[in-house]
């Protein structure tokens, strides 16, 4: 089993304790915590921010308290967007939508040979073309 990298909803589904994250994805994510961490990528933590100025998400604290207290545990890794992930993402293989964030997930999570946990259906989608190792986090 690799390591696994979060999705950015996935990351605040897993620090939130919210039931979304399915049986599946639970298990691998403790499977990648025995292994070494959990991953997430450096773009997260700006998604997270960006939905929170945008309305889209409600955090129970500030934004700035919540990230950081998101990547204090041992278990939880980020990985940062490096010069090699950055160009990465712009040439992933195969088709996937112009979403930058979602570009630089996909391509963190190939540059560190992950597993992507996401209920992003586009994402999902880029999954099915063997590019991209994909769980999806819902999963029964």
């Amino acid at each position: 089993m690799s390591l696994v990298l979060l999705d950015t909803h996935a990351w605040v589904w897993l620090l939130n304790g919210s039931d979304r994250l399915g049986p599946k994805a639970r298990k691998a994510i403790r499977r990648s915590m025995e292994q070494a961490a959990v991953l997430v990528s450096a773009i997260s933590p700006w998604e997270v921010a960006m939905h929170v100025s945008k309305g889209r998400l409600v955090l129970d604290r500030d934004v700035g308290e919540w990230v950081q207290a998101a990547l204090a545990p041992p278990a939880i890794r980020l990985i940062p967007l490096t010069p090699e992930i950055a160009v990465a993402s712009t040439r992933l293989p195969g088709i996937l939508h112009a979403d930058p964030a979602d570009r630089i997930i996909a391509a963190t999570a190939r540059h560190c040979g992950a597993i992507l946990m996401t209920d992003d259906r586009l994402l999902l989608e880029y999954g099915t073309s063997k590019h991209l190792k994909i769980i999806q986090a819902s999963e029964s």
